[in-house]
């Protein structure tokens, strides 16, 4: 992934465009009520408190005089087993969550964006997101020493591939029709244990969810975005308050990654606009290169009989107006017959 902008640095158009700056207008315009402690809530699994532990740090280290816990929230993703298509995809991870921000048992919710709505409750606000990790999807394979190098081309014949991600479903089967998709459920762990085991040939997984893990060795291959395009706000962390907590909404804000918050604003308004989830087989990545803003979007037909795929570049000061620019472009095109053969 071609990174324009390093740590640190944002240009003037970016410095122009920060779409946290509504929020914390209000931050330091009144007396805001002091806390002696947050409370963040997490899923359980072994990856959402690495990545709940990275933002304690990150809370810890500049504000000193507060006491950072953690709380663990079970979701329905969590409890359940069927099939994400089958139990409801949209929310299934961060519903719960949500409801202990307005409950006012948490104070921070922290998120793997991609499996975020993208519609968010209007109590509630996504107060930072924080430096995106590789936003690509990983092959993880049983058997790597094969002589060639790896990569979904190279897959044995009727390779059996596990993910539960319709979108990596439709992009796999539309390169590789003859590999039989498995469905794949459990936390980072469970999933290779499971591949390690012999029930399937490869995984797909994200790149990010194994490097935070400490499993990059796990990586046989980065997929290509040619070749896979990720889903929306894959690799970010989303962190989400309640709107009125003016104090929460400050001490986050140093955890916001503007040029990441620009390029996952315009990816979730192309999948807002039309009108999907993480269930459903749609893709999207921007990234910034120099003052302008690249997106690229797709769509597919579930089993990956058609692809839609379009690009558009625009100004970083509007993220969303080129997110729906795009949406309207492959709805043009026939997304919304495709997505309508689900």
């Amino acid at each position: 992934m071609r990174k324009a902008f390093r740590r640190g640095e944002i240009s003037s158009a970016l410095k122009n465009s920060l779409s946290l700056q509504p929020l914390l207008a209000a931050v330091g315009s009144t007396p805001v009520p002091m806390k002696t402690h947050l409370t963040i809530g997490s899923r359980g699994s072994q990856l959402a408190l690495r990545q709940a532990n990275f933002v304690k740090t990150q809370l810890e280290t500049s504000h000193a005089d507060l006491e950072i816990r953690i709380k663990i929230i079970k979701t329905s993703g969590d409890i359940k087993t069927e099939p994400l298509a089958v139990i409801g995809g949209k929310g299934v991870f961060t519903k719960e969550l949500e409801d202990a921000l307005l409950d006012s048992r948490i104070d921070i919710a922290v998120h793997s964006l991609k499996d975020l709505p993208t519609i968010v409750p209007a109590e509630l606000v996504i107060a930072a997101i924080c430096e995106r990790e590789d936003p690509s999807d990983a092959l993880v394979l049983r058997l790597a020493d094969n002589g060639e190098s790896p990569s979904l081309s190279n897959l044995p014949q009727r390779s059996v591939v596990g993910t539960s991600s319709p979108r990596r479903l439709a992009q796999l089967k539309f390169r590789r029709p003859d590999v039989h998709v498995k469905d794949l459920r459990g936390n980072v762990d469970t999933r290779l244990r499971k591949l390690d085991e012999g029930q399937y040939d490869a995984l797909i997984l994200a790149a990010a969810g194994l490097r935070r893990l400490g499993l990059a060795a796990r990586i046989n291959a980065s997929i290509p975005s040619s070749e896979m395009l990720p889903a929306v706000g894959q690799g970010a962390l989303g962190i989400e308050t309640r709107a009125g907590d003016e104090f929460t909404i400050a001490a986050v804000s140093h955890l916001n990654h503007e040029p990441s918050r620009v390029a996952c604003t315009a990816e979730r308004a192309l999948l807002r606009a039309l009108g999907g989830g993480c269930q459903l087989p749609i893709a999207g990545h921007a990234e910034l290169q120099g003052e302008e803003l690249s997106l690229e979007g797709l769509v597919a037909e579930p089993e990956g009989k058609q692809i839609l795929r379009s690009a558009l570049s625009g100004p970083i000061a509007d993220p969303e107006a080129l997110g729906v620019k795009l949406a309207e472009r492959l709805l043009e095109q026939g997304a919304g017959e495709l997505l309508g053969e689900r």
